[in-house]
């Protein structure tokens, strides 16, 4: 395969017309979300690359891909912004395999570096490219916290010319003399903006410092700003940047709505929400939260599991392969859920926790709604918080159906298709107690709509002993007008 200059870039050609990006002073290409390039042939891929495509079924390109491929596969830096979900991983992915391909690495020195910002991503974007480094002859190895450490060293140790990596744990390597950048010539940063919001800016940096100076970069995100814009100046070498989607996210195939919700009644919304036919992925803000939830679901006979930071990646990793395959039909989850997950038809994201910034919600949202399908995002609200709420979806420049909804009620099955649980655990312990009249709405915790709540959902003492006292008088009453 004739291979482009060592160099890795293309300096001196003419930048694509358009807007000059805020903060970069580079110049902007706008795609259309409909462009198509027509086929994956005619942006000059390999025959293999073709070949493997075909048999993934990926017919035609993402307009992402056919707005950057052509440059990115000449080599040149790219600055590529994308709705998550547009197709990003085969937009850098594809050219960074072909540049890389009929070269060998040595051991301890990978030739092409992806960088995420989480565990998931890391393996799902190895899972995505591993097709077409196979079709390439290409070794890939994926290193990330949280799995054995032993394992990444030998992996590199044999040699590996793609790395997938989380900062953290590449730094940990370099440190440990046991993986070297020094012949890295592409380097791909995939969702920037999250590396620097979690923090990873100083490592981020530490890292293209050790890459080959004149090697080819791309940084791809959903959005580019703050510190990204800094990573630009710095790193990037007269790049093309190609925007194919709004910065906000918001699309035609997906819906927005805020149920308003009466404080009590949140967690029985939430749990026949959780109990829909179909998978449905639900945010908190907290670990302790996240695992509240999921037991008080799986106590109702919902199929629920949790993924946070707090779990191994064992466990994160077999979690997601079940909601993936339908094992599990309510995934509950912290932010580290929001970037970069790809579920096939997930056509329903809840904010159980509203967040409080407007990207968050973007990212959040960005899990339905993929590829094009279409999808639905709820946020449940107090009455109290329902200002603060729309106000942080006008600044992600969305505008959302505002309805007040009680569990059990069809407006709530309706936006969300809410029903009642089985009742019967998952877990072992008793059944989930329910209303005596099956007339009467499901109001979660075993209540009923007027029975008063107390912990876990039973009539408190105070509220007994005043029924009790009422009882007797009614039968005093009887007996004296009998």
């Amino acid at each position: 395969m004739k291979h482009p200059d060592d160099s890795g870039t293309a300096h001196g050609g003419t930048a694509q017309e358009g807007a000059a990006h805020e903060g970069t002073g580079v110049r902007e290409t706008t795609t259309p979300v409909d462009a198509r390039a027509g086929s994956f042939a005619a942006l000059g891929l390999p025959e293999a690359v073709l070949r493997t495509l075909d048999e993934q079924g990926m017919r035609d390109p993402f307009p992402i891909q056919a707005a950057t491929l052509p440059d990115a596969l000449r080599g040149r830096d790219v600055l590529g912004r994308g709705r998550t979900g547009s197709g990003k991983t085969l937009a850098f992915g594809l050219p960074l395999l072909t540049r890389t391909a009929g070269r060998r690495a040595e051991p301890k020195q990978p030739l092409a570096l992806v960088l995420v910002p989480t565990r998931e991503l890391a393996q799902q974007v190895t899972q995505a490219l591993a097709p077409y480094a196979e079709a390439l002859r290409l070794r890939m190895a994926t290193v990330v916290g949280g799995m054995s450490i032993g394992r990444q060293i030998a992996a590199l140790r044999q040699g590996a010319e793609v790395v997938v990596a989380t900062p953290g744990r590449l730094h940990d390597l370099v440190e440990r003399n046991a993986c070297r950048l020094g012949r890295v010539r592409i380097t791909v940063l995939d969702e920037a903006d999250q590396m620097c919001d979690l923090g990873f800016l100083p490592q981020v940096t530490e890292v293209l410092a050790q890459v080959r100076p004149e090697g080819q970069r791309m940084l791809f995100s959903a959005t580019l700003d703050g510190d990204v814009d800094q990573l630009v100046r710095d790193h990037l070498h007269d790049p093309v940047v190609h925007s194919v989607d709004p910065a906000e996210g918001s699309v035609a195939t997906m819906e927005h709505h805020v149920l308003v919700v009466h404080g009590p009644d949140r967690y029985a919304v939430t749990t026949e929400i959780a109990a829909r036919d179909g998978r449905v992925l639900l945010f908190l803000e907290t670990k302790h939260a996240v695992d509240q939830l999921t037991r008080h679901l799986r106590a109702h006979g919902v199929q629920a599991g949790a993924l946070h930071s707090g779990k191994s990646q064992p466990q994160r990793t077999r979690t997601l392969a079940q909601f993936k395959e339908g094992r599990i039909t309510a995934l509950v989850a912290t932010d580290v859920a929001a970037r970069g997950l790809h579920i096939d038809d997930l056509d329903l994201v809840v904010n159980v926790d509203p967040p409080a910034d407007p990207k968050d919600y973007v990212h959040r949202a960005g899990r339905t709604a993929r590829a094009g399908e279409s999808g639905r995002v709820v946020t449940l609200v107090a009455s109290g918080g329902r200002r603060e709420t729309v106000r942080m979806l006008t600044g992600a420049g969305i505008r959302a159906t505002v309805t007040t909804v009680r569990s059990g009620e069809a407006e709530l099955t309706r936006i969300t298709g809410a029903q009642a649980p089985s009742g019967v655990p998952l877990d072992g312990g008793p059944a989930a107690p329910r209303p005596k009249n099956t007339n009467a709405p499901f109001r979660g915790l075993g209540t009923t709509k007027g029975t008063p709540r107390a912990t876990g959902g039973r009539p408190s003492r105070k509220a007994g002993e005043a029924r009790k006292l009422a009882e007797a008088r009614r039968a005093a009453q009887v007996r004296r007008s009998g």
